[in-house]
């Protein structure tokens, strides 16, 4: 078969054609495999019936929370639902223990404690399912995160949250509480 093969140039062009497609087909088949893990093991970490998540947010973006039928997660604690069910602007941080980004804006959070009318929640990473009907809804995928939620009397009845993610200074957190208190005239902006 070898001399065959290594005589024949006919034969020399239809392996080479073979083999063309075998390792495209072997590509093509594996090339999702590789960005469906990260969904598999968030499947897996997220309850089987977790409501539906809203577009991914960004640094700054806004996204509005489950509204309607409750959510699928079970609600949040009962302490952060009577600090949004009282007005106040309820700000969720979520770190990973032992990160030094997440322990600076930790420490950084501090301000929010001569600001009245606002509760601050630091959430372990490890806890983040507890508060899924925020969470999810706000599209929260990376830690640390601040995720900062409109007072109920400013959201019309939509709750609503703004995500930033990692280091942010206190003037960082304190514009993000300013922005979701804000009551005035939005303009948009085209360049």
């Amino acid at each position: 078969m070898r001399e065959k093969l290594n005589e024949n140039p006919l034969a020399q062009v239809a392996l080479i054609g073979v083999l063309i497609v075998v390792g495209f087909v072997m590509l093509t088949s594996m090339g999702g495999g590789g960005e469906s893990a990260p969904e598999a093991e968030a499947e897996a970490e997220a309850p089987a019936t977790a409501a539906p998540a809203l577009p991914e947010g960004e640094a700054g973006s806004v996204a509005a929370l489950p509204s309607g039928p409750p959510p699928a997660t079970s609600p949040p604690p009962k302490a952060v639902t009577a600090a949004y069910d009282s007005g106040e602007t309820v700000v969720l941080l979520v770190v990973r223990d032992g990160a030094i980004d997440d322990q600076l804006v930790k420490d950084e959070t501090a301000v929010l404690s001569g600001i009245p009318d606002v509760s601050l929640f630091v959430v372990p990473s490890q806890q983040i399912a507890r508060y899924g009907a925020i969470t999810q809804g706000a599209g929260v995928n990376r830690v640390p995160a601040l995720v900062v939620m409109r007072p109920k009397a400013l959201s019309k009845g939509t709750p609503t949250a703004s995500v930033t993610y990692g280091y942010q200074d206190a003037e960082g957190i304190v514009q993000a509480v300013t922005d979701a208190r804000y009551q005035g005239r939005t303009l948009t902006y085209h360049p």
